[in-house]
């Protein structure tokens, strides 16, 4: 009796291990994947070589840019209204700038500005007018068009070196999605202030930020790149005066100037190095008739004379 009462308890045991009918019956712990990312070492040094490989190796940029509205913007307005204008963006060292807006099929200029550092104008046909101010003491209008400003877009494309006798400190930074190199260069003697930070991504050890200080740490300009993508199949594209290559460049660029209220953000759908760029591809005259508008100027506004033949 209790020889069978034994036999009867083993197979209802294996009943419940194997289930009936030959079904197995099993359970499972899952383990998620690890929410850290993945990450890549390189010391101080290394950071420097790239940044300055990028730095250095850009000459001049010639883009085919798309620009996307952004909240609380000066610029959002303006963009918006022209949606649909095709951007040209010209870029050279040391600080000529020029972008014209076209509208698409009849071609019509929309807006042209240039800048060379010093003095930035802008040209805005569809309202007759023709703006030119000293890039230090320029002034803020009412009218958001008015405000379009070139030298801005410099920061994003072309990027300061960091020479070898500036003080440089580095640091690591990581929030919940990402983790991140941090250069920090310095200014002044006794009394340092920050003059710039470099951000590398330590998922591929690409920049992904750069950020601009004036004096007593205000910050004048951050721009965030991504979307890196080759150059070209070939090899590096090379900046002769120099000798460095660059290989990659971003194709998305987001510029915040918190002092100056508005943030602009490019998609470039079209980019090329290092062109042979003659002056007069910035070199931009006030159009006969035009009102022009010194910003910043305490002279009134008067139209342009017209040229002599």
């Amino acid at each position: 009796m209790l020889r069978a009462l034994a036999w009867t308890t083993l197979a209802a045991v294996a009943g419940l291990a194997f289930g009936c009918k030959g079904t197995a019956v099993s359970t499972k712990t899952v383990v998620p994947p690890t929410a850290k990312p993945v990450v890549k070492d390189a010391t101080k040094e290394e950071l420097l070589d790239k940044y300055n490989q990028m730095a250095l190796g850009v000459r001049t940029v010639n883009a085919t840019v798309e620009l996307k509205p952004t909240a609380r913007s000066r610029y959002s307005g303006v963009i918006e209204e022209y949606h649909e204008v095709k951007y040209f963006l010209l870029a050279a060292r040391p600080a000529s700038v020029r972008m014209i807006g076209q509208a698409p099929v009849i071609g019509t200029t929309v807006f042209d500005m240039a800048s060379d550092g010093e003095t930035f104008r802008v040209s805005i046909p569809s309202k007759n007018k023709f703006l030119v101010g000293q890039v230090a003491a320029e002034r803020n209008s009412s009218k958001p068009i008015e405000n379009l400003r070139p030298h801005h877009l410099l920061d994003a494309l072309l990027w300061p070196e960091i020479r070898k006798e500036e003080p440089v400190v580095s640091e690591e930074f990581n929030d919940e999605s990402s983790r991140y190199y941090v250069l920090t260069v310095l200014r002044g003697g006794y009394r340092m202030e920050i003059l710039r930070k470099v951000w590398f991504d330590r998922a591929n050890l690409e920049v992904a930020r750069l950020q601009s200080y004036g004096p007593k740490g205000i910050l004048v300009s951050d721009v965030h790149v991504s979307d890196w993508q080759p150059l070209s199949t070939g090899p590096a594209v090379g900046n002769p005066t120099t000798g460095l290559g660059v290989s990659a460049f971003p194709r998305m660029i987001r510029i915040d100037r918190p002092h100056d209220d508005y943030r602009l953000e490019l998609q470039i759908t079209k980019v090329s190095i290092n062109d042979d760029l003659p002056p007069d591809r910035f070199k931009l005259e006030q159009p006969a008739g035009s009102e022009l508008i010194e910003v910043g100027g305490n002279s009134e506004s008067k139209p342009a004379e017209p040229k002599a033949q």
